[in-house]
């Protein structure tokens, strides 16, 4: 299924929208974290890539659908509202950050995020590496994934 959206660079309109979308994504895709883990995150969003990452948005009819975070070729962030999974924004907002690189996009997803490393996988993504622990040093293994320029989104 696919809904008729359109991408835009985000504006800091867009911020509580964003937010939002971020916590109820985060919630069922990172349900292996607890509610302080979800929150310092969100407070690091908020306070840190929403200014610094370079942020493109999905929306319908006014209504923010998901994001894509980059901070240059790397991905810090693609969250579609579970309400919309599974209607190609993820990999339309994949398309669009993909257009605007030269170099191959590359991500980090917690191991445990079955659903998220799957989806990259779908969407062409190889992976290249695992970090035993998180970038606050706690023993949540990520898997590193690259984007294969050869394969089609």
């Amino acid at each position: 299924m696919s809904v008729n959206m359109y991408v835009r660079p985000y504006e800091s309109s867009d911020q509580d929208a964003l937010l939002d979308l971020w916590l109820a994504a985060s919630q069922v895709g990172h349900s292996f974290l607890d509610d302080a883990d979800i929150y310092a995150q969100l407070r690091v969003l908020k306070e840190q890539y929403c200014a610094a990452a370079e942020i493109w948005v999905a929306e319908s009819r006014s209504k923010l659908l998901g994001f894509i975070a980059l901070l240059d070729d790397q991905i810090v962030g693609l969250y579609v509202s579970p309400a919309a999974h599974g209607m190609g924004i993820g990999r339309t907002l994949l398309e669009e950050a993909a257009e605007r690189r030269q170099e191959p996009l590359f991500a980090e997803v917690y191991e445990q995020n079955s659903g998220a490393l799957a989806f990259f996988e779908r969407c062409g993504f190889i992976r290249n590496g695992r970090k035993e622990k998180d970038v606050k040093g706690r023993p949540r293994p990520l898997v590193c994934l690259c984007m294969d320029k050869g394969a089609a989104l």
